[in-house]
C-alpha cells in the first residue's frame, strides 16, 4: 500500500531542493547577509549553517501551516555555533564585530527583568543580552542575533572589546559540560521589523520543539477584564475581611472587578527557626517572606479559620479600612529602624543599645496592632469537627461569588518553587531537599536585589524535578477544589540558581515547567495562569507549551527604592519601557500583560492612557478607600469588562533604535489595531534609564520636560493584522486625539501631524477610514470619547453605501458621549429603535449621549441614515 503523503515532509523536500538563494555567507572571516558584510573578525572556530540543515521540520509537533511558514522563510536563516579545545560547563567566544550601525536589543538587568538597550557597536551591548537586532539600511534589511538553547546550554550575548560581540553557553552545573556548539544561536534577516520578529521565533518554535508560539494557544479568560490584585493594598497581611471590604468598594461605585488576584501572604508559610505548627507571624512587607518556605498545601490559618457567610447577611463581620494601612506604616517604621542600626554597625559604632530598644519596643507595637485586628472567629472545621467546606478558602470564596455578581475569576499567588524559599524539607509527602543557590556569572552585572540576597542567604527547598507534576497537582487541586480559578506564578527564575545537582539549568527547567504545565491542563483549564519574573530565555523557550500570557515589566514601582524623590514620576515612563519592548519578542510567545497599577498615583493617568492600548487586561492594586473612580471608568465598563484592542501594542518603526528614556528628544509611539480602526500612544518617558556602571536605573532631571514629535497614520503596521490589512488601503482618515478633544483629517500622503507632550504625560490618537455616503456624505465613527480607547468600544459597523438613503449602523458597548465624523448632518438617527436628536456641528463633530443598558450587556445600536 502506499503510505500517506505527509505534507511536513513534501513541503520540506521541496523547498530543501529548491534554487532559493540563502541569504547568509560565513567566509574570511565575515558573516555577510546578501553580500553585505555584517560581522567582522570572526573567529575561525565560529560556524555558520543554513536552517534546513540542522532542523529536521518533520519531527517538529508544529501545525503543518507554521512548519510551511517557517520551511517557506528558511533561506533567511541559519544558525552560529562554535568549538572550543577543552569542555565546560560555561564559557565564552566572540561571534564577530560590528560598529558603526544602530542596534535594538533586550538585556537582563535583574534576574528576573528585562529591558530595552540601544546602540551602534557590540561593545556596547549589555551582559545578559537576549537578542539584538541590527539595522541594516543598506539592504533596507534587519537582521537578528537570538541565542537559544543547544543540548544541555543555554546562551546570551555579551559586550567584548573593539566592537566584538560575546556568546556566553552555559550549563548551570560542572557536571554538564561541552566544547562543541552547532546551533547555539540563530540569525535571521527581513526587510520588515516584526516580520523579522515572527519569522525567527517561529523557526525556533519549529527547531527547538520545547515552547508553542501564543498562535498555538488559548488565552485565559482574564485577558479582557478588569480586576483588582491585593498586593499593594495589604503586602503580606493580606486576608479575608480586607479583601471582602476591597472588592465591596469596587462594586459600589459601581465598577465591578471580573477577576481578583489573592497576591502572597495567603500561603502556609515558615521560616527555618518557627514552630514547626504555625504560621510564620506578622509578616507585612516584601523581604520578610523570603526565606520562608511552604510546610502545607492549604491556605494560611486566617483564611482556614473563615467561616462560610461571615461577611453575608445582617449580622456581617465588621471591618477597619484603615487596620492595613497602620500594619503596613509601622513595619515601614520598623525597617527604618533596622536600616539605621544596621548602617550605624556598619560605621563602627559599638554600642547600638537604644537603636535594638527601639526596635523591640516597635516590634512589641506591632503584635500587639495584630492581635486587636483579628475579628474572625477562633477555631476551624478541623478542630470542631463541622464540615470542611462551610470554612477555609472554599467557603470564601463561594461567598464573594454569592454576594459580588460577575466574579468570574479569583486567582491566587505562588512562587514557582512553592514559596519565595520553596518547600520546607519533611513538611510534605514530597521528596525535598534544601539546596544553596548559585547566582551564575552572567548576572554578575544586574542591578544588585533583596530577593537575590535573601534567596542566597536562605537557598531553596527544591522539590526534586521527579515529582514536580505532583508537586504542582498538590498544590493546584487543592484550589481548584476551593473555588481558584488561576495563579500567577511568580519568583520563576530561581531555577538558574539550584540546577547544579539536577542536570543543569535546561534539564531542571524542562522537569519543572512540564510538571507545571500537566497541572494548569488538570486544574486550570490549561490557561489559569500568569507568568511573572520570568524574563530569560531559559523560561520562554522551555516553559511556554501551555502557558499563554506573562508579565512583561518589572513592578509598578510607586517611588524609587533607591530614594529618588523624583522616581515617583520617572519610574513610571522606565517601565512603559520595558513592557513596550518586551512585547516585541515576548509577544510572540506569550500574551503580554502590563501589571497592575494604582489608581489614585500621582501618574495614575498617564499608566491607564497605556493600560488602554496595550492590548492585554487591565487591574489595578489599589489600597482600601485610594481610589480614583472617574479615571477607572476611562479604562472600565460597569460590567467589568474592557474595551481591548485587538493585539498587543508595540512600538513604531522610528522608536525602535531610539531611546525614548534619556536621549533627550524621543516620544516613545505604540500602535495598535480596534475592530475597526488603528491607534497610537505618544508617551513623554524620558527622564530615567540604565546605568551600567552603577547598575542600577537613575533618574536624568534635565531630560524630565516636554517633547514634540510627529504621528502620522502609516506609524501603524497595517499590515501585521490580516483583519486590519484592508482599512490601511483606506484613502482618508479621521483622526481623533483623545486629550486634545481634537477632530483632524488625514491622508496617506498628508504631512505628520506634530504633537508636543508634556512629560509623564501622553496623546492617545485614533485613526478611522473614512467611508462615502451616497454622493456627498462622508462619515467615521470615533466611538465613545469618555474613553481613553474610544474605537475599541464599538463592536459592529454596517454601511449600505447606495440607495435613496445610504446609512451608517454602528453597534457600541458603554454609555456616554458617543461621537463619530461627518461633513454632513444626518437626515435621520435611530438610538435602538427609537428617534434620536444627535448633534452636529460644522467642524464634522456628530454627538449623541448613550445610555448603559444592564439587559443589553451595555451595547446601544445606533443608525445615521444620510
Amino acid at each position: 500500500m502506499t503510505p500517506p503523503n505527509n505534507p511536513v515532509n513534501s513541503i520540506t523536500n521541496l523547498l530543501r531542493s529548491s534554487s532559493l538563494q540563502k541569504c547568509f555567507d560565513l567566509c574570511d572571516g565575515k558573516l555577510s547577509v546578501n553580500g553585505l558584510p555584517l560581522l567582522h573578525d570572526v573567529p575561525s572556530n565560529v560556524t555558520f549553517t543554513p536552517f534546513s540543515s540542522v532542523c529536521n521540520a518533520s519531527e517538529s509537533d508544529a501545525p503543518v501551516p507554521l512548519v510551511q511558514r517557517v520551511q517557506a522563510l528558511s533561506h533567511k536563516g541559519g544558525f552560529l555555533g562554535f568549538s572550543l579545545d577543552q569542555p565546560s560547563d560555561s564559557m565564552s567566544n566572540s561571534l564577530g564585530s560590528f560598529t558603526d550601525r544602530n542596534f535594538l536589543s533586550i538585556f537582563r538587568f535583574k534576574t528576573w527583568w528585562s529591558t530595552q538597550w540601544v546602540g551602534t557597536s557590540g561593545s556596547d551591548l549589555q551582559m545578559e543580552t537576549q537578542w539584538v537586532v541590527l539595522d541594516v539600511p543598506e539592504i533596507k534589511s534587519y537582521v537578528m542575533i537570538l541565542p537559544i538553547i543547544e543540548g544541555g546550554f543555554r546562551s546570551a550575548l555579551r559586550p567584548g572589546n573593539g566592537g566584538n560581540v560575546m556568546i556566553f553557553a552555559e550549563s548551570g552545573s560542572s557536571q554538564v559540560k561541552s566544547s562543541f556548539f552547532n546551533s547555539i544561536a540563530y540569525v535571521h534577516v527581513s526587510e520588515n521589523p516584526f516580520n523579522l520578529m515572527k519569522e525567527a521565533f517561529s523557526a525556533i518554535r519549529v527547531h527547538l520543539n520545547t515552547f508553542k508560539l501564543l498562535e498555538e494557544k488559548s488565552l485565559p479568560s482574564v485577558v479582557d477584564k478588569f480586576g483588582w490584585c491585593t498586593w499593594d493594598a495589604f503586602y503580606l497581611t493580606v486576608e479575608p475581611a480586607g479583601i471582602w471590604q476591597g472588592v465591596k468598594e469596587f462594586a459600589d461605585a459601581g465598577v465591578n472587578p471580573r477577576f481578583i488576584i489573592i497576591d502572597d501572604g495567603w500561603q502556609s508559610v515558615k521560616g527555618d527557626a518557627d514552630d514547626l505548627n504555625q504560621d510564620s507571624k506578622n509578616l507585612v512587607l516584601c523581604g520578610d517572606q523570603m526565606t520562608a518556605r511552604l510546610y502545607r498545601f492549604e491556605e494560611a490559618e486566617k483564611f482556614r479559620k473563615y467561616k462560610g457567610g461571615s461577611f453575608l447577611g445582617p449580622n456581617a463581620l465588621s471591618f477597619n479600612p484603615m487596620r492595613s494601612k497602620m500594619l503596613i506604616t509601622k513595619a515601614i517604621e520598623i525597617e527604618h529602624a533596622v536600616k539605621a542600626r544596621d548602617k550605624a554597625l556598619l560605621s563602627g559604632a559599638i554600642d547600638v543599645s537604644e537603636m535594638e530598644s527601639k526596635i523591640n519596643k516597635l516590634n512589641e507595637e506591632l503584635d500587639d496592632m495584630f492581635k486587636e485586628g483579628n475579628d474572625l472567629p477562633n477555631g476551624n472545621h478541623e478542630s470542631c469537627g463541622c464540615n470542611a467546606d462551610d470554612y477555609g478558602m472554599k467557603a470564601f470564596t463561594r461567598d464573594l461569588r454569592t454576594h459580588f455578581k460577575g466574579l468570574d475569576d479569583i486567582w491566587v499567588w505562588h512562587a514557582l518553587c512553592g514559596a519565595w524559599g520553596g518547600v520546607r524539607p519533611g513538611a510534605t509527602h514530597l521528596d525535598c531537599k534544601l539546596v544553596p543557590c548559585n547566582v551564575s556569572p552572567g548576572l554578575d552585572r544586574t542591578m544588585p536585589d533583596l530577593a537575590v540576597d535573601k534567596l542566597v542567604e536562605g537557598g531553596i527547598g527544591l522539590v526534586h524535578p521527579s515529582q514536580a507534576g505532583d508537586f504542582y497537582d498538590s498544590m493546584h487541586s487543592h484550589l481548584a477544589k476551593s473555588g481558584v480559578t488561576g495563579v500567577k506564578v511568580d519568583v520563576i527564575h530561581t531555577l538558574e540558581y539550584v540546577s547544579e545537582d539536577y542536570g543543569g539549568r535546561v534539564n531542571l527547567a524542562k522537569a519543572y515547567y512540564n510538571g507545571l504545565s500537566e497541572s494548569l491542563s488538570k486544574n486550570f483549564k490549561g490557561t489559569g495562569i500568569i507568568s511573572s519574573m520570568q524574563h530569560c530565555n531559559d523560561f520562554f523557550f522551555l516553559g511556554t507549551k501551555q502557558i499563554s500570557m506573562g508579565r512583561v515589566g518589572d513592578d509598578f514601582w510607586f517611588q524609587d527604592p533607591n530614594g529618588d524623590p523624583n522616581g515617583i514620576f520617572w519610574l513610571q515612563g522606565v517601565h512603559m519601557v520595558h513592557c513596550a519592548y518586551n512585547s516585541m519578542w515576548m509577544g510572540q510567545i506569550i500574551q503580554p500583560d502590563w501589571d497592575m497599577f494604582q489608581s489614585d498615583h500621582v501618574s495614575a493617568k498617564y499608566h491607564a492612557g497605556s493600560r488602554a492600548i496595550c492590548g492585554g487586561p487591565i487591574y489595578i492594586s489599589d489600597s482600601l478607600g485610594g481610589h480614583d473612580f472617574d479615571l477607572i471608568k476611562k479604562l472600565v465598563y460597569p460590567d467589568g469588562n474592557i474595551p481591548k484592542c485587538q493585539q498587543f501594542a508595540l512600538p513604531t518603526r522610528d522608536c525602535l533604535f531610539a531611546n525614548p528614556l534619556f536621549d533627550n528628544k524621543t516620544l516613545l509611539k505604540l500602535w495598535n489595531f480596534n475592530k475597526y480602526g488603528g491607534v497610537i500612544g505618544a508617551f513623554n518617558c524620558q527622564g530615567a534609564g540604565w546605568d551600567g556602571n552603577l547598575q542600577r536605573i537613575i533618574g536624568h532631571p534635565k531630560c524630565y520636560k516636554p517633547f514634540s514629535g510627529s504621528v502620522h497614520v502609516t506609524d501603524i503596521e497595517w499590515d501585521q493584522c490580516k483583519e486590519s490589512a484592508a482599512m490601511g488601503e483606506a484613502e482618508e482618515f479621521v483622526v481623533y486625539l483623545d486629550q486634545a478633544e481634537t477632530l483632524l483629517l488625514m491622508t496617506p500622503k498628508s504631512d505628520p501631524i506634530q504633537v508636543s507632550v508634556q512629560p509623564s504625560s501622553f496623546e492617545i490618537f485614533s485613526f478611522v477610514p473614512l467611508k462615502n455616503l451616497g454622493t456627498f456624505a462622508k462619515f467615521a465613527p470615533i466611538g465613545l470619547t469618555n474613553m481613553f480607547n474610544s474605537g475599541g468600544t464599538i463592536q459592529e459597523l454596517d454601511y449600505n453605501v447606495c440607495g435613496a438613503a445610504p446609512y451608517a449602523r454602528i453597534k457600541i458597548k458603554g454609555g456616554g458621549n458617543f461621537l463619530a465624523y461627518s461633513n454632513l448632518a444626518p437626515k435621520a438617527c435611530y438610538l435602538n429603535g427609537a428617534e434620536a436628536a444627535p448633534e452636529w456641528s460644522a467642524d464634522g463633530k456628530l454627538k449623541l449621549d448613550l445610555p448603559w443598558i444592564e439587559e443589553a450587556d451595555g451595547i446601544s445600536e445606533v443608525t445615521f441614515v444620510f
